[in-house]
């Protein structure tokens, strides 16, 4: 077999500086972000502030969640397309303990953003009195520390042995250990994502109830693993030794990913209003009613329009998925459209009856953003370059690659 690599191959000098540069940049603004939203506290209430902060929150844990589902999917069914991005995905899930720690900012706002947490509330209120051995703060926290702590596990677990396989790149046990894993792991993810959605989103109109909710919310995450990994990774690609490895198909390959993602959530998302609307129950119509009037219903058309349809017909396009700026593009849009579709899920409750829009969110966004940005580029510079022990990808790039590192 012909030698792949001797050690681990670094990325090229520009491309380290590159990402120490984009660390730097996005810690500046994390903190910029974080005095605006201590700043939002005091002028806009704390009940905008806790509004605000979960929903650029959720966007971003969204991305982590997504890049911990993909990692799992690629190791359990394989295929060159999750190579490429599988550095870029381990560096995203390494953000994960710190959500857990901005989570504890949600826990405080507990009272300004679910009222079942409210003794009195809950006492005037049978349904919520029925749901009270699940809804209460104390198993909130409890559930939150065990989704955490499932999902930092696979994570850490993933990344060790992916590491250890670029010193050790014939070590078939450690691709083993990966595959069984990741295949429970992709159930276990699909339960804890589906119980999160829940205890976050849902909960916040304790009333209402979907059994698809949770599907919803997982495949919006892997729809936003892909747009992020897409973004970074053709940012990237002039750079070596990105830009000896990567070749067409892996464009064409991501491209497929994200449309099938898009797809996915559109058809879930159909069908939980199709199966809402064609019911017509008191007890569900009234969470539609809050986000189809008052104006919220504008933004729920753009919301179909720019986060599916738009998408949908350029990436049906065979020459979009194969031009990485083009794809790069629509990645940015559904990015921005995932963000879009959390304002429209979370806050309608806290404006109801009328159209407004949580600006402090931007600040949320750009605060946690930063933060979340600083840790990804930290990791990601330690190994920038894709698994390059597989055979899957260019050998002769790679070898070049070596021998310049080399001399």
């Amino acid at each position: 077999m012909k030698e792949r690599t001797m050690n681990r191959i670094q990325a090229d000098d520009k491309l380290v500086s590159r990402l120490q540069s984009y660390q730097k940049t996005s810690l500046i603004l994390g903190v910029v972000g974080v005095i605006a939203l201590i700043a939002g506290f005091f002028l806009a209430g704390p009940e905008h502030f806790f509004t605000s902060y979960l929903i650029g929150w959720v966007f971003w844990v969204q991305i982590a969640l997504g890049a911990l589902v993909i990692l799992m999917i690629q190791n359990t069914v394989g295929g060159r397309w999750g190579l490429v991005i599988q550095r870029v995905m381990e560096a995203a899930t390494r953000t994960l303990p710190l959500m857990a720690v901005l989570f504890l900012v949600i826990i405080i706002g507990i009272p300004h953003l679910y009222e079942w947490s409210h003794a009195d509330v809950v006492a005037q209120d049978e349904l919520l009195q029925a749901k009270a051995g699940y809804l209460n703060v104390p198993f909130f926290v409890i559930r939150a520390a065990i989704y955490f702590v499932i999902w930092i596990g696979i994570a850490w677990l993933l990344r060790k042995w992916s590491l250890q396989l670029d010193e050790d790149p014939d070590n078939a046990s450690l691709r083993k250990k990966m595959r069984n894993v990741s295949a429970p792991g992709i159930l276990l993810f699909g339960l804890t994502v589906t119980f999160a959605s829940v205890d976050w989103m849902m909960s916040i109109e304790p009333h209402w109830y979907s059994t698809i909710y949770g599907i919803m919310f997982g495949v919006g995450a892997m729809a936003s693993g892909f747009a992020f990994s897409i973004i970074i990774l053709w940012s990237m690609i002039k750079y070596k030794p990105w830009s000896g490895i990567i070749q067409t198909i892996d464009v064409s390959d991501l491209g497929n990913w994200l449309l099938a993602s898009i797809m996915l959530w559109a058809y879930v998302a159909f069908s939980q209003f199709l199966i809402i609307w064609s019911a017509n129950l008191p007890e569900e119509i009234p969470w539609y009613l809050k986000r189809t009037t008052g104006g919220w219903q504008w933004v729920a058309i753009i919301n179909v329009v720019l986060h599916f349809f738009l998408p949908f017909f350029f990436l049906l396009v065979r020459g979009t998925k194969r031009a990485p700026d083009r794809l790069k593009k629509i990645a940015w849009l559904v990015l921005v459209m995932r963000f879009v579709d959390l304002v429209w899920l979370i806050y309608p409750p806290f404006s109801p009856g009328k159209l407004a829009f949580p600006w402090l969110s931007i600040a949320s966004m750009i605060g946690i953003g930063g933060l979340f940005l600083a840790i990804f580029f930290r990791h990601l510079a330690k190994v920038s370059v894709p698994p390059v022990y597989d055979p899957r990808l260019p050998v002769t790039s790679v070898a070049e690659e070596a021998h310049s590192h080399v001399s």
